[in-house]
């Protein structure tokens, strides 16, 4: 009987040993799980602004890295783990994280290739001065950078327009988005793209040169869009009697291009002898002279028909709209017309 005794004691002994470790494992797993959700799950990362640049071709270990060394995740092991899990692929590019977040969310951000880009809004009739400025505003290089490299980038166009000397009137009109660190090439590039894919839909293909060239005026001259193809066929029915264009867009872009343009033109302006300077000079104006919407662009390729060959600018007019007409007499009394409005607009 001892003997049985015996033996049943030391067997219960030996299965408290083997719940006692059996416990400790259980335990050891729900601490795990409980780490692991907590590196997981709960936010962590900056409060302030912070850039993650991941290179193309990184390892996911080396993007793990990256993030820990970063305070965006609290354990790269952690972020390999839940990519592990989801299978997915990690996107290169530049990141921004500016707020806590869970270690989820900021694998889904890359994985989907949320990259930080900036906006830059090219607006219809701005020139290349004012998208370079515009481009050194958002921290996208300077804007003397992207001047500099307007000689080279016209191999953008040389296929459509070989008279090109820079990318003036075709940076087309739009709102883009571009990584901090876009190149001037890449900038010009999207812009030039979207300038063909809108001249393509609309039939652009032939005489592209003068057909911008003519649109940009367009655009300079009136903010109206039923007034632009009466403004396009102005210009055409001058060119047609080799009267000179007397454009003062024109003229401003040239003194732009010269860096003599001091905010308001000027009548010693009108004399300065540039290329662009259209009351000295017949025909159109060498190339563009801002990059035109497609409004104008229309206008240019179908101006309307008219007998007009004078016109008061919707812009300068305080009633708001151009003053077309046929002879000078016409004209002077538009101007006079004009001149009381403005007159009388300014007593108010």
């Amino acid at each position: 009987m001892a003997s049985r005794r015996t033996r049943g004691n030391r067997k219960k002994r030996g299965l408290g040993a083997a719940g006692f470790f059996l416990a400790l494992i259980l335990l050891l797993a729900v601490l795990a799980a409980a780490a692991a959700g907590w590196m997981i799950f709960i936010p962590f990362g900056p409060s302030n602004e912070t850039f993650v640049e991941i290179e193309p071709g990184s390892s996911s270990t080396r993007i793990a890295q990256q993030l820990e060394s970063a305070g965006v995740v609290r354990n790269q092991f952690a972020f390999d783990l839940w990519r592990w899990v989801r299978r997915g692929k990690l996107k290169a590019g530049e990141y921004r994280f500016d707020h806590p977040a869970p270690l989820p969310e900021v694998y889904d951000r890359i994985a989907r290739g949320d990259v930080y880009t900036v906006a830059v809004t090219v607006r219809e009739g701005a020139t290349i001065f004012e998208v370079a400025a515009r481009l050194e505003q958002a921290g996208i290089g300077t804007g003397q950078q992207f001047l500099d490299q307007q000689e080279r980038l016209t191999e953008l166009v040389a296929d459509i327009d070989p008279k090109a000397k820079t990318l003036e009137g075709y940076l087309f009109p739009d709102t883009y988005r571009f990584p901090r660190r876009a190149t001037s090439g890449q900038v010009a590039a999207a812009m030039v793209r979207r300038f063909r894919l809108e001249a393509s839909q609309i039939g652009l293909r032939e005489n592209v040169h003068k057909v911008v060239t003519l649109a940009s005026l367009v655009e300079r001259e009136t903010a109206v869009d039923a007034e632009r193809p009466l403004v396009a066929s102005v210009f055409e029915n001058r060119l047609a009697k080799h009267m000179p264009l007397m454009t003062d867009p024109s003229v401003i872009y040239g003194l732009e291009v010269e860096k003599e343009w001091r905010g308001a033109i000027h009548a010693s302006d009108l004399k300065r002898d540039t290329p662009y300077n259209t009351y000295l000079h017949q025909g159109l104006p060498p190339g563009p002279v801002a990059n035109p919407g497609l409004p104008s662009l229309r206008a240019a390729m179908n101006p309307a028909q008219s007998n007009y060959l004078y016109f008061v600018a919707a812009g300068a007019n305080p009633q708001g709209k151009s003053l077309f007409s046929a002879t000078l007499e016409e004209h002077a009394r538009d101007v006079s017309g004009y001149r009381k409005a403005l007159k009388k607009a300014g007593q108010r």
